[in-house]
């Protein structure tokens, strides 16, 4: 190599390391920033629905002659609250609430679509009413309103979807389960035990 020439040559290549090791430094930190932000920001948590009040705003109980049974006829009301503490919306799609009798399916409700803002609160009342011809000839009920205590179970089913960053998205399903118990002479509900969960 021309002697005139080596100096020229070392420089260009301490230029070249210099821009090489910049590069993966930027490169490192930039991947660095993204794996903090997965971890913190972008960090999709489980959203969740807990019922927190439960009303009765009809009951009647009352002897069929025609089927020698109890006609069974109960209203609840539920006021439902549904929690997202992610910093992306949470878009939920039609839902449902469901009520039952000793395991047995006995009133159906639509929990409407709706969405959660980021870090947000959203309250949904759902009315669930027993269908009156699921407990025709059932004899246990009977024994329940003689006893004066009625129990019940209420179900809620509510899917749907975090999208962060625009294109990572993350579906989930929210789910309650209450236990019900009506007393017959107050016509009041008298206790309830609710739990929830959520399943991605």
């Amino acid at each position: 190599m021309d002697p005139d020439l080596k100096p020229e040559y070392q420089r260009r290549e301490r230029r070249r390391r210099r821009l090489i090791l910049i590069s993966v430094a930027a490169v490192l930190a930039l991947g660095l920033l993204i794996l903090i932000l997965a971890l913190t920001v972008f960090r999709v948590r489980a959203a969740t629905t807990t019922v927190t009040a439960i009303h009765l705003s009809g009951f009647h109980a009352g002897f069929n002659a025609l089927s020698l049974s109890v006609d069974l006829n109960v209203t609840l009301d539920l006021a439902i609250t549904a929690t997202n503490p992610n910093h992306a919306s949470f878009k939920y799609t039609e839902g449902s609430a469901e009520l039952f009798y000793r395991e047995i399916l006995v009133g159906e409700a639509v929990v409407p679509p709706g969405e959660i803002a980021a870090e947000g609160i959203v309250h949904t009342d759902v009315v669930l009413v027993v269908i009156a011809d699921r407990l025709i000839g059932n004899s246990e009920v009977y024994s329940d309103v003689a006893s004066g205590l009625v129990k019940m179970k209420t179900e809620t089913r509510i899917p749907g979807k975090v999208t962060v960053v625009g294109f990572v998205t993350l579906s989930m399903v929210l789910y309650t389960s209450c236990d019900v118990i009506i007393s017959v002479v107050d016509q009041t509900v008298q206790n309830t035990n609710c739990s929830f969960r959520t399943k991605f």
